[in-house]
């Protein structure tokens, strides 16, 4: 549904030459895809606070609830992601072999998902006022990452912008996982390195970040 509004908004909004194409096949992939982000980071702030009696009162590894946000959420993604395959198939993208490789692009996103939410579960901790922001950052990466629109078309002529966007991490992983499933073009290299960073360095900074602050979460403010 919420492709089905945006694709119906901008398709009329856009300029043709700013339109992608297939532009149905390239938004949805940009909708379901950032989905798997925004739900893992607006759960993820809430791992903690929601379950403070469960923090309060057993003794276990802090860590396990926001994994086991990002674990559901990547549960969540295996029928979406077969409902995915379904409409671009229905929208006329015909099945290619490099559909499977989604697969990984998906567990490569689920590790850097899951450094995000170790990161905003323990702020949220000590900034309640955090959880009201998330949805407008949120927001706000939605847009950035070029879920309706092609940046590369539209900074084609300001390539110093348009290097900075390709660091943006939720546009690489789009842009790969539009490049695997909507596209013969292979993703540029640096998207792929841009993506295996932001996975790896997020998720060691998130893990260790969360870590250390380990015995003050059961604690009362």
């Amino acid at each position: 549904m919420t492709a089905i509004v945006y694709g119906t908004v901008f398709y009329f909004i856009l300029d043709t030459s700013a339109r992608p194409q297939p532009f149905i096949p390239f938004l949805l992939v940009g909708v379901f895809v950032f989905r798997f982000f925004s739900a893992s980071l607006g759960k993820g702030a809430y791992s903690i606070t929601g379950n403070t009696k469960l923090v309060q009162s057993l003794g276990f590894p802090r860590a396990l609830l926001p994994i086991a946000v990002v674990v559901d959420q990547a549960i969540r993604m295996v029928p979406i992601t077969l409902l995915l395959a379904a409409l671009l198939l229905v929208f006329g993208e015909p099945f290619r072999w490099t559909w499977l490789a989604i697969v990984p692009i998906l567990l490569l996103m689920a590790i850097f998902c899951l450094g995000v939410a170790f990161i905003v579960a323990r702020l949220s901790v000590h900034v309640r006022d955090l959880q009201q922001t998330i949805p407008f950052f949120s927001r706000f990466l939605f847009y950035a990452s070029g879920v309706f629109f092609s940046f590369d078309r539209l900074l084609a002529d300001q390539p110093a912008l348009l290097a900075v966007i390709h660091w943006i991490p939720t546009y690489d992983f789009i842009s790969i996982a539009r490049a695997v499933l909507v596209s013969d073009q292979p993703a540029p290299p640096v998207v792929w390195i841009a993506a295996v960073i932001w996975s790896v360095g997020t998720f060691v900074i998130g893990f260790f970040f969360f870590w250390r602050a380990e015995v003050r979460y059961g604690l009362s403010d």
